[in-house]
């Protein structure tokens, strides 16, 4: 019954979203009925993937849930490279990988903690994770040291190093993590628990929530100017918080769920996975994305953004280095984000 209700609002909001484009002229109503509709078309994404995980593990069902739930941040971002808005796609990037190490993995350590005393997870997936979150980091810190001593033609070409040396490096990650070396990381397969859907069903929800998550980003961009101007926002702080937390509805509502059912290694998987992905595979290919529309972008990240992404990076690496969570770890996840949250805001 809860599942169809979800449902049934994933429908009405796409409606109202429809309703909003096509037979008002009010742009914050678009704006907002667009925003609403992609995170009940996330979170649909988020229960499918919880349902995938039953039958594939939490190791599959969390790398399945981060991928779809990107597939929101990319398509956004990929409307917003068309219109040349550069530096709200690297804000959302940036955003996103904050977003998913502080609070969807804070809020899950918390909501889980609150529950179980600790939790367990794999400790030496962890431990993998936070060397690419590392590398992540690295790769980004590199175009903007050498910013001001390389003409605009070499930032470029080492963006594309750059980008095609971390897409590289994700797909080995794949490889190494879900082929030659998934005995030590897997997950256990939850075959005692009931799905909510069937896979079949799962895998075409998954299909059917991405192709209208892709119509709605295309109606969020199209106002997502004109809200922040009359907001008085910045164009980073709409993307690195705004436009992130929307399009990572997905992972939101799915980890802390996962965390609640004591399924935390599927919560780490969901909030640390989907960050190296933002930063190793998706953001990365954006930049190749950019040739595509004649108006290249470069892979370079202002200081603040660059400073976000490596306390990030530290606070996650030292908080699930053990492999062991309670929800007192869960609120200093949160406490950082809220204190880079504020700093954002006051950045024009």
């Amino acid at each position: 019954m809860r599942q169809s209700i979800f449902f049934s609002l994933a429908i009405f909001t796409v409606l109202l979203s429809a309703f909003a484009q096509y037979f008002t002229s009010s742009t914050g109503f678009q704006f907002a009925s667009a925003s609403i509709a992609i995170i009940f078309l996330a979170g649909l994404l988020g229960k499918a993937t919880e349902s995938v995980a039953h039958y594939a593990g939490d190791r599959i069902g969390g790398f399945l849930n981060a991928t779809f739930g990107n597939a929101a941040e990319l398509i956004i971002a990929i409307f917003l490279i068309k219109e040349g808005l550069f530096e709200m796609v690297k804000a959302s990037i940036t955003g996103s990988i904050i977003g998913n190490l502080l609070l969807v993995l804070g809020l899950s350590l918390l909501a889980g903690g609150v529950k179980y005393k600790f939790q367990h997870f794999n400790p030496i997936l962890a431990g993998h994770n936070a060397s690419l979150m590392l590398l992540g980091v690295i790769a980004l810190f590199i175009p903007a040291i050498y910013l001001g001593q390389l003409e605009q033609n070499s930032i470029l070409t080492l963006s594309f190093v750059v980008a095609g040396v971390l897409i590289l490096s994700y797909i080995l990650w794949l490889i190494f993590s879900m082929i030659t070396h998934k005995e030590e990381l897997a997950d256990n397969v939850h075959e005692g628990s009931k799905a909510v859907w069937s896979l079949r069903i799962s895998i075409f929800l998954l299909v059917i929530a991405t192709f209208f998550v892709a119509v709605e980003s295309e109606w969020l961009v199209a106002g997502v100017e004109e809200v922040a101007e009359s907001l008085g926002w910045s164009e980073l702080f709409v993307g690195a918080f705004l436009i992130a937390i929307i399009g990572n509805a997905a992972e939101h509502s799915a980890a802390i769920l996962l965390a609640i059912k004591n399924r935390i290694g599927a919560s780490v998987e969901i909030a640390i996975g989907s960050s190296l992905q933002i930063a190793l595979f998706v953001g990365p290919v954006l930049v190749f994305i950019s040739l595509l529309f004649g108006n290249p972008m470069d892979i370079v990240f202002s200081p603040i953004e660059l400073t976000a992404i490596a306390v990030s990076a530290f606070i996650a690496k030292s908080i699930s280095r053990d492999g062991m969570t309670n929800w007192f770890e869960g609120v200093l996840l949160l406490v950082v984000y809220i204190i880079l949250g504020t700093a954002f805001f006051f950045v024009s």
